[in-house]
């Protein structure tokens, strides 16, 4: 079980629930080391002076807020410390609001809200009465010396807290480029989108979903490992795109076989076939005949 980032309490009224907070998602991603090529050995970072050039050790190091380019305003660690958020074993709800009310793109961070042994009862108390009401709790949390916005929500019979954005690290979307809402798209065209959709429609499967880069990255390491040695293919040029919306809906349903209906006298009435789905590739690499191990170190 992941450690506890946070004990303390989740209180709403008079009502407090003992609980403690642990990583509910976590990082798969392939992270590398910088070695030197010759030697195989790891390269180091050193905080240097820009203008001396010479290491600077950390109690000679302070932190500047740059106001202007090259200027800056020094902020002393004391003064960082007196304000800092107060560390608090308590959330404390403020508001009860309706999920559908809270776009996805503020949810930061997700944590899985674990019970102590002697609160089971008031824990799922929350959790049911939270679940029939369809009602998320809002409140503030210090973590780490952060204070986070946070979300409490009921997930298959326990809690998740979600810390969240503020709404002043939205960006706005005036002025993004967005096509405006009175652009024309014809009966025909929204008729194609939707049965489009509808064919593609189906129940949301989490699992079914891969990281196809990461595992054959992690493929190829292994190859690399035992000694294969790797011939990088031809990059393949990406397919040239469609620029007639409708010859591209009509093509999309016809993968799905749903462009019978929609032949036209020009093409002979006949409903277009379904393309052979090309087979699957590798991306980036081949398989050359085994070698013997690298002698460089690693």
């Amino acid at each position: 079980m992941p450690s506890a980032v946070w004990n303390g309490s989740i209180s709403f009224g008079l009502v407090t629930v003992p609980v403690k907070l642990t990583p509910a998602t976590r990082s798969r991603d392939v992270s590398f080391n910088q070695l030197e090529e010759e030697t195989g050995a790891r390269i180091r970072y050193r905080r240097v002076s820009e203008q001396t050039g010479e290491e600077v050790p950390n109690e000679r190091i302070v932190r500047g807020y740059e106001i202007e380019k090259g200027r800056y305003v020094v902020v002393e660690r004391s003064e960082l410390e007196a304000m800092a958020p107060k560390s608090t074993h308590t959330i404390e709800i403020e508001d009860f609001v309706d999920l559908h009310q809270i776009d996805p793109i503020y949810f930061e961070q997700p944590y899985y809200v674990l019970p102590d042994t002697k609160a089971a009862k008031p824990y799922r108390l929350l959790v049911e009465a939270m679940t029939r009401l369809e009602k998320v709790a809002i409140g503030r949390v210090v973590i780490r010396s952060k204070e986070h916005l946070v979300a409490i929500r009921p997930l298959d019979g326990l809690l998740c807290v979600e810390t969240m954005r503020y709404d002043d690290e939205i960006v706005a979307r005036a002025g993004l480029g967005v096509p405006a809402a009175d652009v024309e798209v014809s009966t025909r065209e929204l008729d194609m989108a939707r049965q489009l959709i509808e064919s593609l429609s189906g129940d949301f499967e989490p699992e079914k979903y891969h990281d196809e880069y990461r595992d054959e990255l992690l493929e190829l390491i292994e190859r690399k490992a035992a000694g294969e040695e790797i011939v990088a293919e031809p990059a393949v040029p990406a397919p040239a795109k469609v620029l007639d919306l409708m010859a591209a809906l009509e093509a999309s349903l016809g993968r799905t076989g749903r462009a019978g209906k929609r032949a036209t006298k020009a093409d002979g009435g006949e409903a277009a076939e379904k393309p052979a789905k090309p087979a699957a590739k590798k991306r980036g690499v081949k398989k050359t005949t085994k070698t013997a191990r690298s002698t460089r170190s690693a």
